[in-house]
């Protein structure tokens, strides 16, 4: 059985490539894997962070091969050619934006023709932030695509709604356990970063609809019956200035900025030194970060938007409000730490991570497979 990974993998940064690593590496037990990644992943236009690479991180076990530009036509068929010498039963694609729609469809149009099918693990089908011809773009790929898997309720309603009887497998989103390298315990890690008492964090690159303004409007609130620190680590994907001044608003100490993009090592090192993260999310289909954050053992207050709050078992996992509420948020964050709530969520963490597994994701992924039939490179 032949398996081909399409998208962002190591070097380019962030939880797309992990998520793909990942699962190229539980799938190599099953299948033989290779892939393609990029040469060019986003246009300067679309990346308003510091860099996309991340030359610290692991790279994959299988073999991978940088050729497909974005917005270069002739490697989609550059692209295309190679992955056709593998004549792969099946490629299998990370989906999160309708900008690649372009070049993902007309990398594996071509092979869909002579048997090969298409999978693309969706992490949303509707973009938070609209672009003109998303619509467009998002179409061409389910025209060249065959088969899905989707890892919340509210992607798996836009997919029956964009392409009415698709075959579909709902899957849980694994756990990033690539970041739990017992490189930090919780007294050396606080110890780095000059932290003490009670600590909540908010992780990931910076966008409105993340809502990071609702959480420093709250902050004022929670400082004022809690001697909590909020930890504010990640890329401004937009102008920081009034996020800077949100967090200097809420009194000396009680905000730290971290601005930048965390290794996995500094990444562990700042949930271990965490008592909660927080999602203050506008909206969202689901969200990496709480899979970081379970796989390092930390409980989550996040708010009621697509498929966040269906990983969140409130009182069990973590806490939910409603989105955009700074009086609703600073309210769980006081009792989260008033109620010493840590302890016990951290329970009931430790008991979701047995079902949060790569094998399971591996497994479903070639169940999906076996029911497209492809029509070579398959068993």
């Amino acid at each position: 059985m032949r398996i081909a990974l399409l998208g962002p993998l190591a070097p380019w940064r962030g939880g797309l490539a992990q998520y793909l690593g990942l699962l190229g590496e539980a799938l190599s037990t099953r299948a033989e894997v290779r892939a393609v990644t990029f040469t060019r992943q986003y246009p300067g236009l679309l990346f308003p962070g510091r860099t996309q690479f991340d030359p610290s991180a692991e790279r994959p076990g299988f073999p991978v091969e940088p050729l497909l530009d974005s917005i270069g036509p002739p490697s989609w068929r550059r692209t295309a050619v190679h992955l056709e010498r593998f004549a792969p039963g099946a490629v299998v694609l990370k989906w999160w934006m309708p900008f690649f729609g372009p070049a993902f469809a007309s990398a594996v149009g071509p092979l869909r023709r002579r048997g090969t099918r298409v999978v693309l693990v969706c992490d949303n089908l509707i973009p938070h932030e609209r672009r003109p011809l998303d619509g467009a773009f998002t179409r061409w790929m389910l025209r060249n695509s065959d088969g899905y898997l989707v890892m919340s309720e509210s992607v798996e309603r836009d997919l029956r709604r964009l392409k009415p009887g698709a075959p579909c497998r709902r899957v849980l989103h694994p756990l990033y356990a690539q970041f739990d390298r017992g490189r930090w315990t919780r007294e050396s890690a606080r110890a780095k970063l000059g932290l003490d008492g009670e600590v909540a964090v908010f992780f990931g690159y910076v966008r409105r609809y993340k809502g990071l303004d609702t959480l420093l409007s709250a902050w004022p609130a929670v400082r004022a019956r809690r001697a909590a620190t909020l930890v504010v680590a990640g890329d401004f994907y937009e102008d920081p200035a009034p996020y800077r001044a949100q967090a200097a608003a809420a009194g000396e100490g009680a905000v730290r900025l971290m601005e930048g993009y965390l290794p996995d090592g500094d990444v562990e090192a700042l949930l271990r030194a965490a008592d909660v993260v927080v999602l203050p999310y506008r909206s969202a289909t689901q969200s990496g970060v709480t899979h970081v954050a379970y796989a390092l053992g930390v409980p989550v207050i996040t708010t009621d938007v697509g498929g966040l709050a269906e990983t969140v078992k409130p009182g069990e996992t973590g806490l939910v409000v409603p989105p955009g509420d700074s009086t609703a948020l600073a309210e769980a964050i006081v009792r989260f730490f008033a109620e010493g709530m840590g302890p016990r969520l951290r329970e009931g963490v430790r008991a979701l991570q047995r079902a949060h597994s790569w094998d399971v994701l591996a497994d479903r992924t070639v169940e999906l497979i076996d029911a497209l039939a492809p029509a070579r490179g398959w068993r």
